[in-house]
């Protein structure tokens, strides 16, 4: 954990085993200077709302306690198990995927974060970033992509900006909506997007 974070922050039933000590324990924290931070309990329910505008099938199923420097939430699902408890699922902004990982929230932590972690977090990527540009994002912020991978972007850090959360995922998470079933090559036009 990074200096200077005070964990914990607030309770939750979350009913799901391991979470709510997860969030008790670990919430508002920062791992590998942002690498990966765990949610505030009290911010759980925003996270739900955020995820949920780009991805509606995934609403009353989810509850959000983590992300990463990308944006990306980390979510059990109730609507799909793994080892007999609710399953971890990774939504991406820049991608407008939802992808689901093979653990429950303690093998998430123990085994997946542990052995695949430049699969899970980027961190390659995120080592790049931080050589180049000097710093790490806010507890509140994401390095975000310019344009978003789904719309052709390019996934290079010269297509990367410092963004705040909530733009970042309100944005997206409207295109996301906007562009879920089109053929592919389909051109798009992104006014109305606010």
């Amino acid at each position: 954990m990074d200096a200077g974070v005070t964990p914990g922050g607030g309770n939750l039933d979350t009913k799901v085993p391991g979470l709510n000590e997860l969030l008790a324990s670990f919430g508002g924290a920062s791992f590998k200077r942002g690498l990966y931070r765990i949610n505030r309990a009290s911010e759980v329910t925003r996270w739900n709302a955020r995820v949920v505008l780009g991805f509606p099938e995934f609403a009353g199923r989810i509850t959000c306690f983590g992300y990463d420097w990308l944006g990306r939430a980390f979510a059990v699902d109730t609507g799909r198990l793994e080892q007999g408890e609710p399953g971890v699922v990774m939504f991406e902004p820049g991608t407008g995927e939802a992808l689901e990982v093979p653990a429950n929230i303690r093998a998430f932590h123990d085994a997946e974060l542990q052995e695949y972690e430049d699969a899970a977090l980027a961190s390659d990527f995120y080592t790049k970033w931080r050589e180049i540009v000097g710093t790490e994002p806010a507890y509140t912020q994401c390095v975000g992509y310019k344009v978003p991978l789904f719309l052709n972007g390019k996934d290079e850090i010269e297509n990367l900006e410092l963004s705040d959360l909530d733009v970042y995922w309100h944005i997206m998470g409207q295109l996301i909506l906007k562009v879920k079933d089109l053929p592919m090559g389909t051109r798009v036009n992104i006014k109305g997007v606010n």
